[in-house]
Parts: C-alpha cells; structure tokens; sequence
C-alpha cells in the first residue's frame, strides 16, 4: 500500500476525512463521477493523466466511458467543447491540478463565449493539505468563477455526483456553457457507503430548458413578418444549439423571408436554396424594414449593433435574457429557445389571412442580384493560377471538395477569414469555428471531437500555420486513436491577419516584428507522426491532394503554400485597424 506524508495508508487517511468505512466497502469519488458523468448521457472524457484525477478514469472503465487523452490540457478542453456542439450533449475535459487545471482555462474561456456545454473536471491537493503547499495546489475555484457558469469545490465524497449534476444544471441555465469542479485527491479516493451517495437518476435532476417565450410577443413578432415588405433574418449558432433546424426552414419558407447564416447556423439552410443568402447581408442590413436575429449578440461581429438599420423594426430572439437589447435598442426581444420560438412565430403566423410570402418576391429576387454581382466580381480569384497561391483559390478548391457528410472546421486568422465568405457547409451541424473569443488553436481538437463522436462523417479542417502550431502536437493523438481527416494548412510562414495591422499602423518597414513564421513542412510533420501528407504548390494540384487524403484514411495535412502578400477583405475592414 501507498503511504501519505502522515504514515498511514491512503486508504485510511481518506477514510477518515470523510468519515467513511474502511476503503474495501463503499464506493469511490472516481466512481461516482463515472456514474454521474453516465447519467447526463456523456460517452467519453478528454483527459491528460495526473495522479490527482486517476480514479475517474478507473470509474470510467466500469461505466464504459472512453477515455481519450491528450497531449496539452488545451485541447483536451477544446474537444469537450466540440463534442458538445457536435453530439448536442455536454462535453467533458479531465485534467490535474495546478498547471494541468490553468493549462485548460483558455479552453474553457473559449466555451463560455462561444456557449457550449461543458464541464472541467480537475485535480486538487488533498483537503487533509488545504494550504499547506501540497503539490500542484492553485485556487482554481477562484481562477474559473469568472469564465464559468459554476465553478465549486466538491467538500465530501458523499457529494461528488450531486455536485457533478448540480455543474450540468448550471451549464445549461439560459444560455449554455462550461461548469468547473476541482475534486481534492483525498475526497476522490475515499469511499463512502452507497447508501450515502446522492446520485442522480438520469433525466429526473434537471428540467427541460425548451421555452417558447411570452406568447404576446410570439404573436407581436408573428404580426411583425406577415406585414413586413422586406424582412430578413439572421440565423445564429443557437439555432444549431437548440437543433432549431426544421422550425427555422420552416419559417423562412413559409414566409418567404431572406436567411443569412453565422456561427453554427451556417448549414441552416443548403447552398443553393432559394432562401439561401450570404454575400449580400450588408445591403439588406441597410434595405430591410424588419430585421430578426436569431441567438446572436451585438457583439464585434454585429459591429454592437451598428450594422442594422436605424428604420428597420429590429427583432432578438435568444436563451440569454442578458443578451437581448444589448449594445442596441430593440423593437421587440423574446427570451426562449430557438426552435420553440420560431415554430410558434410560424403557428401564428400561418392562422393570417395572407402572410406576405408572395408580396416578398421581388425582395428576394433583389437580393439575388446583388449576390450574383459579388459573385461575378470575385470568381476570377475563386479560379486564379497565380504562384503562390491566391487564398480565395485555395478555399474555393475546400468547398468544392466538401460533400454532404463533411463537417467543416475553421482555424486561423486571415485564411479562415477568406473561408468564411466562400466555404458553405451542406448540412446543418457541419460547420465549426472558435466562436466570438477568437481562440486559434481549435482545429486539431474539434477534429478529434468530431470524428470520434461522428465516425460516419467527413472532418475538413483548414488551419492557419499560426494557429495548426499551437496544439499540432495532438495530431498524433488522432494517428493513436485513429481519427482519420483532411486537414489542409494555408501556409503563408505568418500570423498574416496581424500583420495588416501592423503594416497599416506602423507602415511596411515595421510589418513583420513579431509575426514572421519560418518556412515549415507540414506534411513532413504529418508523416513523421504517422499520417498523410503532402505539398502543394500549384494551384491546379489542390483538388487531387485533396483526394488523395480523403483516400488515405488517415489523419492528414495538406501543406498549401498561399501568397503572404494578399489579405481577406474581413482582415483590411476590422474596427481594430481603423
């Protein structure tokens, strides 16, 4: 047996802090958050070993829970994120105290802008050491509250499940988000009797988030579109958080109204549907007279709220009662889940006598035009064979290639700026980017989230060379697991979309301080690790390279050497330059 820092077993010392039977009976804090993990429906941990946190994963093995770990504590956070707006269940992020909790943080920052459910689970000393300077202790409690919705320390093992359920609730109070509990190692050790455990039963310790908002204002909104000559809408990433999916295309085709996509809303509606809107957002912004968005703030990317219409009647629609009306005034806000929403709207809407679909016509078919024309200016750059590479050819090669199984992921700067405009998922659900915290580094784990939890869908993702090198090392973790994608870095040997900046404010001698990158061989990189890889410097080589990885299956890069002198529209016009 093991011995602590006082003489006695571990055993017994654990026992005895939690006033517990010897640790032959009972049941351990690892293994009552395996049960509690199991009952919220969660089917895998993302985890980096610590010797604080190694009985949840013993708990896990008894629960069948996967236990898939990680190189870099980031990424084990980032792919809870990303199974949870994958599978519409929370994700879960395991690690060790101290540098293995902070080494997550930026993870779950990243959750709780972007509000996906998940929770941090880390390690702490031992409560028998509470602030004595036990190995790895950190107030993390302290550190998390500000970028959680829950943040708490688990005081008993007797509590350890209830709090793991408590963590779930919070997370999805309002608009969701991560939860974080550190569970000292002691009180994770010990066991209790069975019989003094609160474990929750599955689908009876939270209730049903679906609210379908104030039925006055339902029918306010409803009266709002049926009248309305110009109306356009906004479908944002709660829209594929709610899996609002159906009511939303419902909607907009019964109406007859504009669709525009962001966030996770992008493959709301397919390319190619009538209602299908993108390069023309600015100008019906500007023309339309009733404007709704749907689970979005009026953050940067809404320019706070600029960007909309002074004359326009403005709709919000959102989980988060904070993020309605914020930043702008609004003619009308409902607080609710989106998909109850818009189906009530639609209800409502369908018992006028006339709905205005067919008096919208020549709205649509004037936006059409106003798309076809951004269309047409750009397509000689879609088709360019300059060397180096035009981004806007390599991203239009990306969504050639991307078929109806293909789950998209976007990370970088300027280069998934440039993708933003052209790459268009085919399905809902199948597009995945940081969200509005901007976190670079997300790829290589989203990847790995999204092909385990999804093994029949197609992973792409296009990487900035910046942001590939911040958690590149993991693409080993898909070579182990088997987590095949296709993975294409633009490479321009720079953190580019900081460079315009640079440029623009300093002038061209300064542009290059602390943004230059060397010349690396990502495909090297990738076979070494015992992937797929390959060069690309013709522009006509990009579509077959593709295929070839998709062929491979195996985990993949594609090293695409792009022009380090053109930037994304996106990247000249931020407010941050101006």
């Amino acid at each position: 047996m093991a011995l602590t820092t006082t003489g006695t077993t571990t055993g017994e010392s654990a026992a005895a802090t939690n006033g517990a039977e010897p640790a032959a009976a009972g049941i351990s804090g690892g293994h009552l958050v395996a049960k509690a993990l199991k009952a919220e429906g969660v089917d895998t941990i993302f985890t980096l070993c610590g010797g604080h946190i190694i009985d949840i994963y013993d708990g896990c093995v008894d629960e069948g829970i996967e236990v898939i770990d990680v190189r870099h504590e980031q990424v084990a956070a980032h792919a809870a994120d990303g199974y949870a707006r994958i599978t519409g269940k929370p994700g879960c992020a395991v690690v060790t105290a101290g540098p293995g909790t902070t080494d997550a943080v930026t993870g779950v920052a990243n959750a709780l802008r972007a509000e996906s459910p998940m929770l941090l689970i880390g390690g702490q000393g031992a409560l028998t050491q509470h602030k004595m300077g036990s190995l790895q202790d950190l107030p993390h409690v302290e550190m998390m509250a500000p970028i959680t919705k829950f943040a708490a320390t688990v005081p008993h093992t007797a509590r350890v499940a209830d709090l793991v359920s408590m963590a779930f609730r919070e997370a999805y109070a309002g608009a969701p988000g991560p939860s974080f509990l550190e569970i000292p190692r002691d009180v994770l050790d010990a066991r209790v009797p069975l019989s003094s455990a609160r474990i929750p039963e599955a689908g009876r310790y939270r209730a049903s988030t679906k609210n379908a908002g104030d039925p006055a204002d339902v029918e306010k909104l409803a009266d709002l579109l049926v009248h309305a000559k110009k109306p356009a809408i906004l479908l944002g990433s709660q829209v594929w958080t709610t899996r609002a999916t159906a009511p939303a295309v419902d909607l907009v085709r019964t109406l007859n109204i504009p669709a525009y996509m962001n966030g996770a809303g992008r493959g709301t509606l397919p390319p190619g549907d009538p209602h299908h809107f993108q390069l023309s957002r600015r100008y019906a912004f500007d023309n339309a007279d009733v404007i709704v968005i749907v689970g979005t703030p009026f953050d940067f990317r809404m320019g706070y709220g600029k960007r909309l219409s002074k004359d326009a009647k403005v709709v919000q629609i959102d989980l988060d009662y904070r993020t309605v009306g914020k930043n702008r005034d609004i003619d009308l806000g409902i607080v609710g889940d989106a998909g109850q929403v818009l189906a009530a709207v639609a209800e409502a809407a369908s018992g006028r006598t006339g709905n205005g679909a067919v008096g919208r016509k020549a709205w649509l078919e004037e936006l059409q035009a106003v798309e076809e024309k951004a269309k047409r200016k750009r397509l000689p750059l879609l088709h360019s064979d300059a060397r180096p590479i035009h981004p806007y050819r390599l991203v239009h090669e990306i969504n050639e290639f991307l078929t109806e199984d293909s789950i998209y992921i976007g990370d970088g700067g300027d280069i998934v700026t440039f993708s933003g405009q052209v790459v268009q998922p085919k399905s809902p659900g199948h597009w995945m980017d940081p969200g509005p915290l901007g976190t670079l580094g997300v790829g290589i784990p989203f990847a790995m989230a999204a092909k385990h939890a999804r093994p029949d869908k197609e992973v792409v993702a296009l990487f900035g060379d910046g942001a590939f090198s911040l958690t590149g090392w993991d693409f080993e973790t898909l070579v182990r697991f088997d987590l095949p994608f296709v993975g294409i870095v633009g490479n321009n040997s720079s953190m580019n979309q900081i460079r315009y900046g640079q440029a623009a404010k300093y002038g061209l001698p300064r542009e290059r301080v602390g943004n230059t990158l060397g010349d690396v061989r990502y495909d090297e990189f990738a076979r070494m690790l015992g992937g797929y890889g390959e060069e690309v410097r013709d522009p006509a080589d990009i579509g077959p390279a593709l295929l070839r990885a998709r062929e491979s299956g195996k985990p993949s890069l594609i090293n695409v050497w792009v022009d380090p002198d053109v930037y994304a529209p996106g990247t000249m016009n931020q407010t941050m330059y101006k």
